[in-house]
């Protein structure tokens, strides 16, 4: 048994330090693409660590999509963003069974939700019912969709924006779907010299 502790502690020991390095190379990575939020960039990545969703705040041109593409590509994952409006429906996310002539049978087309980070964009601009298609995919990671089920991909994280300034023509989230965000982070715009930076 404290053989057992000892070879734990060790590799808790050399882990640590390695998840660590990690951590602070992808916060650098991600600092040099966004400038003057090191905050968010730090809650985007405790998110990652955490297996989170994120739920960002901020009205347009703060760098809200910037930061998900950047955190996808320092991460080498598949990425895709979906841009919510009112006239999306459930299938526009998550997929569709479509009839086969050829084989005689139904196949399920994948939305775009089969990634490994999705940017939900401006999600409070679609209705309640297509925002509920994702609550499955963010609490249980899989899809349900003909009484089927089909896993998302390893490792699977939401990045949803919205503007917190202009209400017209939005849904708000419920609390059940706030509830499925490990965090809400507010996003400005960055001080002067960080804006100095950005022009240079």
């Amino acid at each position: 048994m404290q053989g057992e502790k000892k070879v734990e502690s060790a590799f808790m020991a050399t882990a640590l330090p390695s998840t660590q390095n990690r951590a602070a190379q992808l916060e650098t990575c991600l600092r040099g693409v966004i400038r003057g939020n090191d905050s968010v960039v730090r809650m985007a990545l405790v998110a990652v660590f955490a297996r989170g969703h994120l739920l960002i705040e901020g009205v347009p041109g703060v760098g809200k999509t910037t930061l998900a593409q950047a955190l996808a590509r320092a991460l080498d994952c598949e990425f895709q963003r979906i841009q919510f409006t009112s006239d999306m429906l459930p299938s526009d996310v998550l997929g569709i069974s479509m009839y086969s002539v050829a084989d005689q049978r139904f196949e399920f087309k994948r939305g775009p939700v089969f990634c490994n980070i999705l940017l939900a964009d401006e999600i409070n601009r679609t209705t309640p019912k297509t925002q509920s298609a994702l609550l499955e995919a963010m609490s249980e990671r899989q899809v349900t969709v003909d009484r089927d089920s089909f896993p998302l991909p390893d490792p699977f994280l939401v990045i949803a924006t919205q503007n917190p300034v202009e209400h017209h023509g939005t849904y708000p989230l419920p609390e059940s779907q706030m509830d499925r965000f490990l965090m809400r982070v507010p996003m400005g715009y960055p001080e002067a010299g960080s804006e100095r930076d950005i022009i240079k």
